[in-house]
Order: C-alpha cells, then sequence, then structure tokens
C-alpha cells in the first residue's frame, strides 16, 4: 500500500466515528433513488458504515461492499441486518479490487471518488469488475463550474483533506470519462456539487 493510501485509510479511521454526521448531505430520498437502480450482484466501493445497504430491494441478489478503513467496516457491520438482501464485507483498496473481471452486475458508490487517491485508477478497476452492459452508478461530490467557488475549493481542498479525508475538487465527470466508463447520464442535484453519475464499462 502507498503512503498515500495509508494515510487516506488512516484519516478514515479516524473519522468513522463522525461520519454519519458526515454524510446528512445524502438525504434519504435521494438515497433510496440512487440505490433502487442497482440490481443483480453488486459491488459497493466505499461502504463506509453502511448507511446505504438498509435501500438495495430485492432486485439484487447479492451486495459485496468493501472500505478501505477497519473503522467504518465495524459500523458496516452493525447494520447488516437492515439490509434486505445478503450483504458480505471485506476490507480491500478500491484500487486493486481483488474480484475476476465482470464479476458484478451494478457497481455502486456514493461520495466516494473524491477520497480515493488515484480516481482513475479505481475508476479503471470497476470498470474492469462491471459486466458488459452492466451498471456503474456514482453519487458524487464535484469541483464547483463556478468559477470564483470551484477556485475557493481549489484553495480549501488540502486544508480539508488533512482534516477530514475527501478532497472536495475532484472532477469526477471527467474523471469517468478518462477512465474508458460510457456516461449514459449526468443529474445535477439542488447542490449543484452533488452529481449522479451514470454509466456503463
Amino acid at each position: 500500500m502507498d503512503r498515500e493510501t495509508e494515510l487516506t485509510r488512516q484519516r478514515y479511521n479516524r473519522t468513522s466515528l463522525l461520519y454519519d454526521w458526515m454524510d446528512r448531505m445524502i438525504k434519504p430520498d435521494l438515497r433510496a433513488k440512487v440505490l433502487r437502480q442497482a440490481y443483480g450482484r453488486v459491488l459497493e466501493v466505499g461502504v463506509g458504515t453502511g448507511k446505504n445497504l438498509a435501500y438495495y430491494s430485492p432486485r439484487c441478489s447479492e451486495v459485496v461492499g468493501i472500505d478501505l478503513s477497519p473503522g467504518m467496516l465495524a459500523k458496516a457491520r452493525r447494520r447488516v441486518n437492515e439490509a434486505k438482501v445478503p450483504v458480505t464485507l471485506y476490507e480491500m483498496d478500491a484500487q486493486h479490487l481483488e474480484f475476476f473481471d465482470a464479476s458484478f452486475d451494478t457497481v455502486v458508490a456514493t461520495c466516494v471518488f473524491c477520497s480515493i487517491p488515484d480516481p482513475i485508477k479505481g475508476l479503471n478497476e470497476i470498470r474492469r469488475v462491471c459486466k458488459p452492459g452492466g451498471a456503474v452508478i456514482l453519487l458524487e461530490h464535484v469541483r464547483s463550474d463556478n468559477p470564483l467557488l470551484g477556485k475557493l475549493m481549489d484553495i480549501l481542498d488540502p486544508l480539508i483533506v488533512r482534516a477530514m479525508g475527501p478532497h472536495i475538487n475532484r472532477r469526477t465527470v471527467e474523471n469517468v470519462r478518462a477512465a474508458g466508463l460510457r456516461i449514459r447520464s449526468v443529474e445535477e442535484q439542488k447542490i449543484k456539487i452533488l452529481k449522479l453519475i451514470t454509466a456503463e464499462p
């Protein structure tokens, strides 16, 4: 594990106690809207404290959740019983997924690619493990398109990363394209820095 990835693990172990409070940006109705699109065998990258688990529908045969942080996974395990489908959790780096090619029908991530040290490497891994014609569903906060706010996010980013973990100025739509995923749709939420991106390998 490289130094930046280990630092990311340490940051999220530290913030795992407060993460549910930090994650309030995703309202329950939006979480439900995102996750009802999942089907078949699902990989959730960055399962965090497991707040998504209760929202997967019986259209999903299984949910496999991974996270880099043992602290996050400890909290997620307490929520496994809330799920309506079988759930398996693993400690794993999204940049090095330990799954065969084309293993999943759906790959989901919510506010994850702001934290992965090499987001394009992680997105390439998602493309590899998702079946051809499968669904990649990403709900991500991104750098603002507003020139002034975007610049402010650039300035504040190093401080936010050291204090809390996430990068606030990632250009995730562009990164998805750079990783070779085909974008189906990009839907801006009320907070314009939060985007629902659907794509396929």
